[in-house]
């Protein structure tokens, strides 16, 4: 996972349970975050205050960081029960909420809620402001607040279920506005559209789905576009390979998706996603030897980050006639959270991909 913020500094968990920051111009390593003692599954910069970076791990906990102390302990932690191992989190565009997404505990799995200002110096439980534990019944592999409506959540899993809350409307079956079905095992979710009123969600299994949830009490269809395996609804030139997506973004300002796909040799395919279908844009060479796990879309510099298995964190702009590899950085390891679930574990393992070291 990688995280840009506003300053000139960015985030990328690897695969030790560290986060290291790097300078956003030249990508040099800059500092180092410890603390966590199990995966991290994401880093989220905080929408009000640049030099505050947000962690979640595998190891119960997330964590508040003043990145201009790098060497020091987390100035917050957010807990609940000990049981409870997260996958997936983020933080409101309010950044009064935290809402993280568990494994499965026995037959349940749970969506945890802190409120961030009521966190005391080294918090506990004290912020904890409950859970909802009826929408998924299996790992909560992702987790996403809309960008700008503070109370709006979408939350998927690995039990095909991706579910959109309206967290204003009180507890669990009210707040719970809109479930669709991905019928595969959810593996990342991504708020779209010029009203950012669309999710696009991607499945362990190269699976996409594309639905509009503006209106969810609307007899109006929510599917705008869906594929069980999207990787042949696009033709690569030259015989090259789209052996798996990385992901996908929405590029405010271009008013579109962008989808990032790759081989296994590193190769990286950059396309186009609509309601139409998806669209072949550029090829990206010569940077990555080995499959592509994570990546961010800087729009500040204008520029593509991304993070190998191949322990390779590369920039990537756009010149004149082409992009090129920019800046890069070695790693110990690019991590990847979504290996450590265990349906994307059995999954990954079928598919032929290597464990992350």
């Amino acid at each position: 996972s990688i995280s840009v913020g506003v300053s000139d500094v960015l985030a990328v968990c690897c695969s030790n349970h560290s986060v290291h920051l790097h300078s956003r111009e030249t990508l040099r390593l800059v500092g180092e975050l410890q603390g966590h003692t199990a995966p991290v599954c994401g880093v989220r910069f905080s929408h009000l205050s640049p030099h505050l970076l947000f962690t979640g791990s595998a190891d119960g906990t997330l964590r508040c960081w003043d990145i201009r102390r790098p060497g020091s302990d987390a100035s917050q932690v957010f807990r609940s029960d000990s049981t409870h191992s997260y996958c997936s989190f983020d933080v409101s565009c309010s950044e009064r909420v935290l809402c993280a997404g568990t494994e499965q505990v026995e037959e349940d799995s749970f969506l945890v809620f802190w409120d961030v200002r009521m966190v005391q110096d080294r918090g506990e439980t004290g912020s904890l402001l409950g859970v909802y534990s009826e929408s998924h019944s299996d790992d909560i592999t992702t987790v996403k607040f809309h960008p700008r409506q503070a109370d709006r959540l979408a939350s998927g899993a690995t039990d095909g279920l991706v579910n959109v809350f309206d967290l204003s409307l009180g507890g669990e079956d009210d707040a719970l506005v809109t479930t669709c079905n991905c019928n595969s095992s959810a593996s990342s979710l991504c708020w779209t559209g010029k009203d950012l009123d669309q999710l696009l969600c991607l499945t362990h299994d190269e699976g996409l789905h594309l639905w509009d949830v503006a209106r969810p009490d609307s007899d109006d269809t929510l599917t705008l576009l869906s594929s069980a395996d999207a990787r042949p609804m696009v033709q690569l030139p030259d015989g090259a390979s789209l052996e798996y997506f990385v992901g996908g973004t929405w590029l405010s300002d271009e008013e579109r998706i962008l989808l990032v796909g790759g081989s296994n040799h590193g190769e990286l395919h950059l396309l186009d996603c609509s309601g139409r279908g998806l669209r072949f844009i550029k090829s990206l060479r010569g940077g990555h030897s080995a499959t592509v796990r994570c990546f961010q879309w800087d729009a500040i510099g204008r520029s593509l980050l991304t993070g190998g298995e191949d322990g390779q964190l590369l920039q990537w702009k756009a010149g004149a006639e082409e992009i090129s590899v920019g800046m890069k950085d070695s790693l110990k390891s690019i991590s990847s959270i979504q290996l450590k679930t265990k349906a994307h574990r059995k999954q990954a393992t079928q598919k032929g991909r290597s464990k992350l070291a």
